[in-house]
């Protein structure tokens, strides 16, 4: 019998192209396939976040013994902060409601920001006062305490801070720009469509308006006197007579406290070994897990966009603080 011919170097050569090529072809599909169900892991990860079926909220600290409950207040107060008032007063809650919390602290390093979310902390923080008479919630001061930080912090039963603490800024201010010089060197018009002869109120393109000023000034004036009268009962007769202290200005901590804009010195764990007498400290701040701090990542620019074009639309002054 005749041996078989062994194969040719060619054809041998096109057997192993085309075994890589498969290989090659195969490796890229598991790629594909693992990209993809990342992907997915990906998208379930921040739709379970979105509607919280993973973190955020109050934490659930440790229920045993007898403690201090501590909830933060960090940065500018607003709807989509972390200092936001759905997230406060859900924490505020929790914290009053654990049967083993002797009192609470709750913690402020903010500069202010919205009136009506701190309105709505200060209402809660006396809700919850009256509703738990035995419970204490006293104010510690870190760096900061300011504007709306500070109409939260008097609804507290004490507002303990540092010397160097800023506090104050008993105040209400709305911002803007005017650029109608700039747009008649730049040969630049204004071109502003209403149906309403205030719609274009407070309009950066346009002279100011001496009606449309005072009205601003006149909202200005009725905020500031809601500020003043939540500030004068949570704190009573502890206040001191003195115009300055609401004209706007912010004070050391030394000073607030000779003003009575604030009872003595401590920091948190001076306040829960000496004033509340429970030294254990369990934390209730709600906190962002990853997957939300991703998602408004991302969103970021889209919300950015339509909050332009929303503006655009519809107009509007400058926010308050």
């Amino acid at each position: 019998m005749n041996e078989p011919t062994p194969p040719s170097w060619e054809r041998a050569t096109l057997e192993r192209i085309a075994l890589r090529a498969l290989d090659e072809q195969r490796r890229a599909r598991h790629w594909s396939t693992l990209i993809r169900l990342l992907w997915l892991a990906f998208l379930f990860l921040v739709l379970a976040a979105a509607l919280g079926w993973i973190g955020g909220g109050a934490k659930e600290p440790a229920r045993s013994g007898r403690h201090t409950a501590l909830v933060d207040l960090r940065g500018v107060i607003g709807v989509e902060s972390r200092a936001s008032a759905d997230r406060m007063i859900e924490a505020l809650n929790a914290a009053f409601k654990d049967r083993h919390t002797v009192g609470v602290v709750l913690r402020i390093n903010s500069p202010g920001g919205s009136p009506v979310q701190s309105g709505y902390i200060n209402d809660e923080i006396r809700r919850l006062r009256a509703k738990y008479p035995n419970v204490p919630l006293h104010v510690v001061v870190q760096d900061l305490c300011a504007s709306g930080g500070y109409y939260v912090a008097v609804a507290a039963d004490k507002i303990f801070v540092n010397k160097a603490s800023l506090v104050g800024s008993i105040g209400v201010i709305m911002s803007g720009f005017g650029f109608t010089g700039a747009m008649q060197k730049l040969g630049v018009d204004r071109r502003a469509y209403t149906s309403g002869e205030n719609k274009d109120f407070l309009d950066p393109f346009a002279p100011e308006n001496p009606a449309q000023k005072a009205h601003a000034q006149q909202m200005l004036e009725e905020i500031h006197q809601q500020f003043i009268k939540v500030v004068r009962e949570g704190r009573g007769k502890r206040l001191k007579d003195s115009p300055e202290i609401f004209s706007g200005l912010v004070w050391t901590g030394e000073r607030a406290v000779a003003l009575g804009l604030a009872d003595g010195f401590g920091s948190l764990d001076s306040v829960a070994r000496d004033v509340i007498k429970a030294e254990k400290v369990v934390d209730f701040t709600p906190e962002e897990n990853y997957f939300e701090q991703l998602s408004k990542r991302l969103g970021t620019s889209a919300a950015e966009s339509a909050v332009r074009a929303l503006s655009d639309l519809w107009g509007g002054g400058a926010p308050l603080r």
